[in-house]
């Protein structure tokens, strides 16, 4: 009886300790894994943080090109026109009075090229952008498209404004500005329409044009789309870009309030 008894009570000793090991065996892979996907997500978002950063210092770069062509612009080839119309101006009266229609032409030219440099130089200058809107300096843009006889360009606002912050509001307009290169450069397109849609929790955007289109393998490979959506990825803003052969382009924009916009 005591054998048996010993026994049982080595069994039940063998089997606990069995059982200590495979609980601290799980214990210690469940550590391990949590220890593991931590570090795994802890890569993830430095990866991820390295990745905006460099975005973000690629767009300060591209922001700080874009203004100082905008520099450029208006100090240089601006004022090299407004001398050109001040000597034309000083021209004028020493001319007999047959030419002087050809040089009223001519200062015409000069004035409307002075005028579009300085447009131009406003649509690049982010200083400026912040200063017009996001709606004015886009009612530029579509004003500057109709002046220039590019195309027909319409642009509608609904729902009640927002005030966006400054930073993703340049972004917004650096899309849109993309998307119209796009159209005058590649569709052939007639008329373009542009639609602002304030909703209660996001900006909805869409824009769209008449012309060749194209398919979606040719969108995918695109490095217009690459750059605007890598910019609304930025301001956690979902973009699609939709087409097909002679059916025109849509771009669609959702942008999603951030707690520090605020209704007007």
């Amino acid at each position: 009886m005591q054998t048996e008894s010993e026994l049982i009570l080595l069994i039940v000793y063998i089997a606990s300790v069995l059982l200590i090991i495979v609980v601290v065996a799980i214990r210690f892979f469940s550590v391990f894994i949590h220890r593991k996907n931590k570090l795994i997500l802890a890569q993830l978002e430095a990866e991820k943080k390295f990745e905006s950063e460099l975005a973000n210092s690629r767009l300060e770069i591209q922001e700080q090109t874009f203004k100082n062509i905008a520099w450029e612009l208006h100090d240089n080839v601006g004022q090299l026109l407004s001398v050109a119309n001040i000597q034309l101006n000083m021209l004028e009266p020493k001319l007999d009075e047959a030419d002087r229609p050809q040089l009223k032409e001519t200062k015409g030219i000069v004035g409307e090229s002075l005028k579009e440099i300085r447009n131009l130089s406003r649509s690049l200058n982010k200083d400026a952008i912040l200063n017009d809107g996001l709606i004015n300096s886009i009612k530029r843009e579509i004003d500057r498209f109709n002046r220039m006889n590019f195309l027909n360009a319409q642009l509608s606002v609904s729902g009640e404004e927002c005030c966006i912050n400054a930073k993703d509001e340049i972004i917004i307009y650096r899309i849109l500005q993309e998307f119209f290169s796009n159209v005058i450069k590649h569709a052939k397109a007639d008329n373009l329409f542009v639609n602002l849609n304030f909703e209660p929790h996001r900006l909805l955007v869409k824009a769209s044009d008449d012309g060749i289109g194209f398919s979606q393998t040719d969108i995918r490979g695109s490095n217009g789309l690459l750059n605007m959506k890598s910019r609304a990825a930025l301001i956690n803003a979902q973009l699609d870009l939709d087409s097909e052969q002679g059916r025109g382009v849509t771009l669609t924009l959702e942008y999603p309030y951030k707690d520090n916009d605020r209704q007007n």
